[in-house]
Parts: structure tokens; sequence; C-alpha cells
């Protein structure tokens, strides 16, 4: 029997892939030329339906790289000189951070404990600050920032450039496109692909910083995908080195699925989907949810301590009990590994089987 993958990323494979790889290989994807007017039509209905499917003006550019890791350095070389600044509550937001101070950026913090999460009115941008980077969704705690807040904040800072990671939650937010300068996320998760593909959504914004920062001389904005080389290509919907074309392939296939079910179903379903797993969490004796703050729990990672007041329960045991059932749950990340649970709630699981494991979970 096959297993069900609640895991945050790699995840459960979203269930058209299969036809669509299958399609991929009958049409030698696999050996098409980059430069070939076949990969220009797979490029361009990708850009297609990721815009119909996130929203995205006609005035942002669309490119791919190797994972959402990637973006972050790509991100800070070409739109930052001196000064970034990192909303910080997670593991993954911490690493954005981190890749900031190494590259030499001068990168302010502000930092909330593991599980908390950010409202506008909590947050005042440093004056020279360049870029803000925000994490709508943190794998790590599963705390999400609403992104009717991270709007008031662009609105509040218009001239800094905003990036927002998307990457455990698109398509999920409802981003506006016409405040945010830049977003990004990887295919592993929410798209329901293998990992090995990031996508990177950038704004005229970000592309006129890159380019005076390009006239430095006493800078780097890198070797490799600049955001002006990039974008150069983009142009005729062909990348500067060989990109994964068959993820491309596959990424807008997956895309006009979930156009054709539509984007405000995806949301629906997962709220839905969400409010039954946080009512198991509230009303278990052996559960709860990690997140305290109701507006601040992610709708696409739901994160669960593990074991009750008295008695507590390895996430070991439970992530073994449920794999016995066919079920794949994630455990808790980093130091929370053995008391914590982490489960995805993803388009390429439906509502019957988040019911199949909530119930294998109250036993």
């Amino acid at each position: 029997m096959k297993n069900t993958y609640f895991t945050p990323g790699p995840a459960e494979l979203y269930p058209t892939f299969y036809q669509h790889l299958q399609q991929a290989m009958d049409e030698q994807i696999g050996s098409i030329s980059h430069r070939s007017k076949q990969f220009q039509g797979i490029y361009k209905f990708a850009d297609e339906q990721l815009r119909t499917l996130l929203n995205i003006p006609a005035t942002h550019g669309i490119f791919f790289a190797g994972s959402a890791s990637e973006v972050w350095e790509r991100v800070l070389l070409n739109c930052v000189e001196h000064e970034s600044f990192h909303l910080v509550n997670g593991s993954f937001s911490q690493k954005f951070y981190d890749y900031a101070l190494s590259l030499n950026k001068h990168a302010h913090i502000l930092e909330k404990p593991f599980g908390e999460g950010f409202d506008a009115a909590d947050v005042e941008v440093p004056a020279y600050a360049e870029l803000v980077c925000v994490t709508h969704n943190e794998t790590s705690s599963g705390v999400q920032m609403r992104p009717s807040e991270i709007h008031k904040l662009k609105r509040k800072y218009p001239k800094k450039l905003f990036c927002v990671d998307i990457v455990s939650s698109a398509p999920y937010p409802d981003l506006d496109f016409s405040l945010i300068d830049s977003a990004f996320f990887s295919v592993q998760k929410a798209f329901g692909m293998p990992a090995g593909l990031g996508v990177w959504i950038a704004s005229p914004a970000c592309l006129a910083k890159a380019e005076q920062l390009q006239q430095n001389d006493s800078l780097t904005i890198g070797a490799h995908n600049t955001l002006p080389m990039l974008w150069k290509h983009y142009k005729t919907f062909e990348t500067p080195a060989t990109p994964n074309v068959l993820y491309i392939y596959l990424l807008g296939k997956i895309a006009e699925d979930f156009n054709r079910i539509g984007i405000d179903t995806i949301r629906k379903q997962t709220e839905e989907k969400a409010r039954m797993l946080y009512k198991f969490l509230e009303t278990s004796t052996d559960y709860a949810p990690f997140v305290k703050q109701e507006r601040h729990r992610s709708q696409t990672v739901i994160v669960a301590t593990t074991g009750s007041a008295s008695a507590t329960k390895s996430s070991a045991d439970v992530i073994a009990a449920a794999k016995t059932a066919n079920m794949i749950v994630g455990s808790g990340y980093g130091k929370f590994k053995d008391s914590q649970i982490r489960i995805a709630n993803f388009p390429a699981v439906s509502v019957e089987q988040v019911g199949t494991l909530i119930d294998q979970l109250q036993k």
C-alpha cells in the first residue's frame, strides 16, 4: 500500500504529477535544448499559468533557480548595497538573515521567540534598510504572517524593497504584487513535485536596484544568474544557463491543474483542512497546537506538541504509529524534533486523507 506524505517538504506528490511526467517522457522533454522554440513555449506556458494562479502583474518577471535557498543569495546580492532587515521567528527566516551576514551585508534583525508571529504594528524598519525580508510561512515553527499585515507594512514603508518567502505556503497566500517587490518558493512543498526547482518573482524596482549596484566597481551582484542577466533572457523566455527544463514543464502543468480548480477553491480547501486539524489538536488530551495565537497559525504547516500535561509522548512514537497506517508525518524542527510533529496541509492531500490522519492520531 502506498504511503501518504504529510511531511512539509518534500511532500506528497500532486496526483496528476505521474501523468504529466509520463507525457514529458513521451515528448522527450529531458533532451530538448534550452535554446529551442519548444523550451521557449514551455517557459512561456509556465509563466502564464503562474501569473494567473498567483495574480502576478505583467510588470514582474518570473525566473527559475536551483532552489529557494539559492534565491536568498540572489536577492541579497542584487537588491542590497549595504543594509537588509529581517523578521526572524524560526529556523528558515534565521537562515535568510544568516545569508545576509555571510555576504557581508549590514543585516538588521527583529526577532521573536520560536512559535510567535509578527503583526505590522510590531515592526519598525530601520531608516537605511534597503530590503525588508519577510517569511510568510515559517516552515520550522508553523507560524504565518497574514498578507494583510505584510501589505500594511509595505504601505508604511513604500520606498523599501519588500521580499516575501512563500516557500511552504504558495499558492495559498493572496499577495498583492502591486505592493510586493519580490517573492520566491520551491516546488517540493505545496506544488507537489520533487525537489529541484526554485521560482523567483521580481519587480522592475528590484531590477533597477540590481542595475544600479552593477555600476559600482567595489560591489558584486554575483557571477551566476544575476537579475539583469535573468531579465535579459526572460524577454524571449530563455535562461542564461541550462535550467531544469523537465521541472519547468511539470510546474506549468500542475499550475494549470490548480487554475482549473481555481485558486479560491484551493484556498477554501486549505482552510477547511486546517480547521479540522486545529480543532482536533485543541480538543485532544494528547496533543496541542504549538502556535498559541490563532491569527498567527499557519494554514499550510500545522505544528503540534505531542504529549499532555500529565504525560509526555515522544514525537518518534507518534510518527512510527502513523507510519504503520501508511501515513508519513514530519518531525519537529531542530530542538523540537522529539516533542513536536509537523503536518503539511498542501493541495495534494485531500479532506478525506486529513480525516483519516486525525483518526489515526486519535488512536
